[in-house]
């Protein structure tokens, strides 16, 4: 996969930008780096580490560029299959990559204060399973969710439906 991105300075500090534009649905960015344990993660703790989950106790120690990515709220890109990252919208060039971090997260663990700045900004980052239903409704359409998470969500809400669907049959 050819390098469509560059690192740069931003308000957070640097950034992920699009070197061209990026159309909606365009995979243009694969994560790498070393697979780690939740204790590994812990041990590295955040200066050393750069983690995003991608099992119940599987982290990703996400190397350069990936590693500059940003949150937001109401980001113009998401992850499928684990590490691939997708535009979400056109990303225009020279315009800075974001995700949203609760994607990747199911662990009781962490949480960060937000600054991404959009008017949907939720104060707070944290698992996937705290965010608004609609919102995790929204991600989950989309496939943007890690797919761990996505098989106990899926599960959780067969389970609902199923006991909804008996409710309303008795």
């Amino acid at each position: 996969m050819e390098l469509n991105v560059y690192i740069a300075e931003c308000g957070l500090g640097k950034g992920v930008f699009a070197k061209r534009a990026i159309p909606k649905g365009d995979e243009f960015l694969a994560l790498d780096g070393e697979i780690i344990s939740f204790e590994e993660v812990r041990k590295r703790g955040e200066a050393e580490g750069n983690p995003i989950q991608i099992e119940d106790d599987q982290y990703l120690d996400v190397v350069s560029p990936g590693v500059y990515l940003n949150h937001s709220c109401n980001p113009n890109t998401g992850i499928v299959r684990d590490r691939i990252l997708i535009a979400l919208r056109d990303i225009a060039a020279e315009e800075e990559v974001r995700i949203d971090y609760s994607t990747t997260m199911q662990e009781n663990s962490w949480t960060m204060e937000c600054r991404c700045g959009d008017k949907a900004c939720r104060g707070i980052i944290t698992d996937f399973r705290l965010m608004p239903e609609e919102i995790q409704r929204k991600y989950l359409d989309l496939s943007i969710v890690q797919n761990f998470i996505c098989r106990s969500n899926t599960s959780k809400r067969q389970y609902v439906e199923f006991n909804n669907f008996i409710d309303e049959t008795v």
